[in-house]
């Protein structure tokens, strides 16, 4: 091998470690299904010691066993994001498992369609409980170990396009997504002095199994059919967003916010 090609592997395997996760400790929330269990697997193979965390206990406990089958290191608990003595025990029992949490994925969600005049307070409270005040709180519960610790960590909330856009009867689902970007931001300045980093992923249109009941409808597939590739997005292209602000690859990344739609938002804007 030349010297010139010796210095360009070297720093292509460089580049290629500022993206590995090993020996970090992960939690993903919502991780029982779409969005939350496939980013636990991608964050396990990039090297993470994963948590998998939701409501549903069945789900978490399947995934954190392939994940162990696939030849990674997962541990699975039930977490209820609107509940503080939940929150704070899945920490407790994921720390004893795997070690401090230093990378935080807040994927747990809630929507919930109606028209505005419509809509009840169960409606506008809940999905303000799961989507805006559970990342809140989660991340608080990260934010203090990880001080007590002194340790650096990392924080990714998934927030929507439908933060950017309106898009009627999605008025609280839209409302905490646009929430979530702007508590993105205050995050990252108020967390900057103990070196935790903290960026967001808005999504456009993926399949998961909150989103495909609409998407079969047929105005759910006019709107497929209106999108700039005519398709909806697939879940490994959310992979490279999700490695780049979990690892060391985004260390002058913070309070962004990286939108994965192919130009949607764009053209609707």
């Amino acid at each position: 091998m030349e010297k010139n090609d010796m210095e360009n592997s070297n720093k292509l395997g460089e580049v290629g470690e500022r993206f590995s996760l090993a020996g970090r400790v992960a939690l993903v929330t919502g991780a029982s299904s779409g969005f939350g269990a496939h980013f636990a697997r991608v964050l396990a193979g990039a090297g993470a010691r994963v948590g998998c965390v939701a409501r549903r206990s069945e789900r978490v406990d399947a995934l954190a066993a392939s994940i162990r089958e696939a030849g990674g290191e997962a541990f699975a608990c039930v977490m209820d994001v609107s509940d503080l003595g939940s929150i704070r025990d899945a920490f407790g029992a994921v720390e004893l498992a795997l070690g401090t949490v230093d990378i935080l994925v807040n994927n747990a969600g809630a929507t919930s369609a109606a028209p505005f005049a419509e809509m009840t307070e169960e409606q506008w409270s809940s999905v303000m409980e799961v989507n805006l005040s559970g990342p809140y709180h989660v991340s608080q519960e990260m934010a203090r170990r990880l001080i007590a610790a002194r340790k650096p960590g990392t924080v990714v909330n998934i927030a929507s396009i439908l933060g950017h856009l309106a898009y009627p009867n999605f008025t609280s689902y839209g409302t905490t997504k646009g929430a979530l970007m702007h508590l993105t931001r205050y995050m990252a300045l108020d967390l900057l002095p103990h070196s935790i980093r903290v960026n967001a992923i808005a999504p456009g249109y993926f399949p998961t199994e909150m989103t495909n009941p609409f998407f079969a409808t047929e105005a759910g597939k006019k709107e497929v059919a209106a999108l700039p590739p005519a398709r909806l997005g697939r879940l490994e292209e959310l992979d490279g967003p999700l490695l780049l602000l979990a690892s060391e690859a985004s260390s002058y990344m913070n309070g962004a916010v990286v939108t994965v739609d192919y130009g949607h938002s764009i053209r609707l804007s």
